[in-house]
């Protein structure tokens, strides 16, 4: 027992002892009074020794603003280098210089992790270009402007979340690994074991039937809409589209979302642009200093910051194909690819109709029969046949969102199904029109394309942490 008592004795002492406060730089910044005892960790990012005085900037990736730490240059140290982790102790002072309000007078300075500045292979104050530090996915998160896109990632996905969560939306984890190719473009990831394993297995198939990874949740989310209202998901998503271009990515997230009860394309379109809309201004609202990095620096050509406060203002124009076909017929410029009805609408097409539409979304409504998938919903209309589908194209990037009504009626899907030879493997989703069928649909969003719109970045791999594509799969 007098252990314990004098333990108990010391532990109060202890406690009594004054302790630093930890604080992130971002609350560092933000503080309105001076603050005794404060513990700050981070990254150097410069360094400035002077004979009476010794300059750090400590950034944590918690803002894109550095604090500055002042400190006796007894405190200098040859491990105090750009890039170093260090925790500092001290005070939280005003500052005297207009450009930053608070500053912190440090009185300890411990190097948590040395960097070798030679072989590091970002430089201090240097502003290497996205094609460089793209060489490095293990060290570009160091970089300003990817320190800028993951946390604007990070404020887009939780403004995406809010947004459904507000409307009544119930999330749902859609499968990674599946037996079904919803977009039947046939880009698929399909699913192997490893050597050693599959020749015990006798070449087997694991799930005894082929699978694949996912390139839309897109039907799974329709089985969940036949017993909620409204359903979304959010993840990543694969295609195995050989292609190394700066659209395409082999793994990307899709924000996709169902409504059920609802028979107007105009009502999936009213959610696509509420959506887009909301999300966007959260993200400048919360994150202005970091999209301006985007805005000044990184396309400052495109006037990105004008034209989404512009998009906010104005509703979305809406055309029908045919009337984007006349126009890009009746188009002075001349294309790679001929515009013809019943053919799909490539990027050039789709960036010319953006432009021509006044620089702002435009949403392109039913589209031919032919050329879309088998669950989209027969408009019945006549010679030129068409599907209620829509795409909606942004300035800079083309499509953003595809999206339409699926088709709840048995015998229309049904036809179609045997028609191209797939009413077996799709039997489950034929049950849906049997049980308790209601209109309804739905769309997908690409996240990486929709950052590359809101930030005018010109390559989508300059917007996802760590980008896979054709002949490249870093880390």
């Amino acid at each position: 027992m007098l252990g314990v008592r004098r333990g108990w004795q010391a532990l109060r002492r202890c406690s009594s002892l004054p302790r630093a406060v930890r604080l992130r730089v971002r609350e560092a910044l933000a503080a309105r009074q001076p603050v005794g005892e404060v513990k700050v960790q981070g990254w150097i990012r410069s360094v400035r020794s002077q004979k009476e005085v010794l300059f750090l900037h400590i950034n944590d990736g918690s803002s894109l603003e550095s604090l500055q730490v002042v400190a006796d240059p007894s405190l200098e140290d040859r491990d105090l280098t750009f890039g170093s982790a260090v925790e500092v102790r001290g005070k939280l002072v005003k500052s005297p210089h207009k450009m930053q309000n608070m500053e912190l007078k440090a009185e300890t300075i411990r190097v948590v992790g040395p960097c070798d500045t030679w072989l590091f292979p970002l430089k201090m104050k240097e502003r290497h270009p996205l094609e460089y530090v793209r060489q490095f996915p293990h060290l570009r998160c160091r970089n300003n402007t990817l320190g800028s896109l993951l946390r604007i990632r990070s404020e887009a996905t939780a403004a995406i979340h809010s947004f459904f969560q507000d409307n009544g939306y119930v999330h749902i984890h859609t499968p990674i690994i599946t037996s079904n190719d919803c977009e039947g473009a046939g880009e698929l990831f399909q699913i192997e074991m490893s050597h050693e394993t599959r020749e015990s297995a006798k070449k087997t198939h694991f799930f005894n039937v082929p699978a694949f990874l996912t390139v839309s949740g897109q039907l799974h989310l329709e089985v969940m809409a036949g017993a909620f209202t409204h359903v979304f998901t959010f993840g990543p998503t694969f295609r195995a589209e050989n292609s190394q271009s700066r659209r395409h990515l082999a793994e990307f997230y899709m924000v996709e979302a169902e409504l059920s009860f609802t028979e107007s394309l105009q009502d999936i379109m009213q959610v696509m642009e509420d959506l887009f809309k909301t999300a966007t201004s959260t993200v400048l609202s919360k994150c202005p200093h970091d999209v301006e990095l985007f805005h000044k620096h990184i396309a400052p050509a495109q006037k990105t910051k004008d034209r989404l406060e512009q998009m906010l203002k104005n509703k979305f124009v809406t055309i029908s194909y045919n009337e984007a076909v006349e126009t890009l017929k009746g188009a002075s410029q001349t294309f790679t690819f001929k515009p013809e009805w019943g053919c799909d609408l490539q990027t050039e097409h789709e960036k010319y109709l953006v432009k021509h539409c006044g620089d702002v979304p435009v949403f392109v409504i039913n589209y031919p029969y032919d050329l879309k998938p088998f669950y989209m919903r027969d408009n019945e209309d006549g010679p030129q046949h068409t599907v209620a589908a829509v795409d909606l194209l942004v300035p800079g990037v083309g499509e953003l969102c595809g999206g339409s009504l699926r088709e709840e009626r048995l015998p229309f899907l049904e036809s179609r199904l045997q028609r191209l030879g797939l009413a077996d493997a799709y039997q489950w989703y034929l049950d849906l029109r049997k049980f308790g069928s209601v209109p309804h649909g739905g769309f997908g969003m690409g996240f990486e394309r929709y950052l590359q719109y809101i930030l005018g970045v010109d390559n989508i791999k300059d917007v996802i942490p760590f980008p896979r594509f054709s002949h490249s799969c870093l880390l």
